[in-house]
């Protein structure tokens, strides 16, 4: 969690992102390879697939392809890339995509922590909300969107992975960083099965 701090606006935000971007991990632990690519909602999300996709967010631009053109195009190529970041495929691994999200995390977090907020920016066209050309913005526009955005995937993380297992988040978070029990939650922890 981020704790109450006095901070610059910057250092809050990279905090929050960092937040987000560890429940996710967290949501991860203590999976198998099977449970990773499980879909047990009605939505075809899994963990596996939410970490690769949240990792691909937060790639540098030259680790992404394709991009969106003014008026809204996406090439074949960008669509189909951008659409396999959804699910581990076969030969992908969960610890392998978890190495990969690990090193983006800590340059994604160093990243906003640098930046000015009220610096000067703009965003590239989202013809997925409609917006089929760039705005121009304050960063800060930027980050609160990576927020929502990561908030949006770790809830949906949490909704997945209690329904694999009934683990939750807090406790998940507790056992993933090696932090000890508080008042409201002991670390996860395998449980064994039921014997009759």
């Amino acid at each position: 969690m981020y704790a109450p701090a006095v901070h610059d606006e910057s250092t809050g935000y990279a905090e929050y992102v960092d937040q987000q971007l560890e429940a996710l991990r967290a949501s991860a632990h203590g999976l198998t390879e099977e449970q990773a690519r499980l879909t047990p909602t009605r939505s075809a999300l899994s963990i596996g697939g939410i970490i690769k996709h949240t990792s691909y967010v937060i790639a540098p631009p030259e680790d992404k392809q394709g991009r969106v053109e003014e008026g809204g195009e996406v090439s074949a190529d960008a669509f189909a890339a951008f659409m396999d970041t959804f699910a581990l495929r076969d030969d992908e691994t969960l610890a392998g995509t978890i190495e990969v999200f690990d090193r983006r995390r800590v340059a994604i977090v160093e990243w906003v922590a640098s930046r000015d907020a009220d610096a000067d920016s703009s965003v590239p066209p989202a013809p997925w909300f409609g917006q089929m050309t760039s705005s121009d913005v304050k960063l800060r526009y930027s980050l609160v969107h990576v927020i929502e955005e990561l908030a949006r995937h770790a809830g949906h993380a949490d909704i997945i992975r209690e329904q694999i297992d009934g683990a939750q988040s807090g406790e998940l978070v507790l056992a993933d960083t090696g932090r000890p029990a508080t008042p409201f939650a002991q670390p996860w922890s395998a449980k064994e099965p039921a014997t009759s």
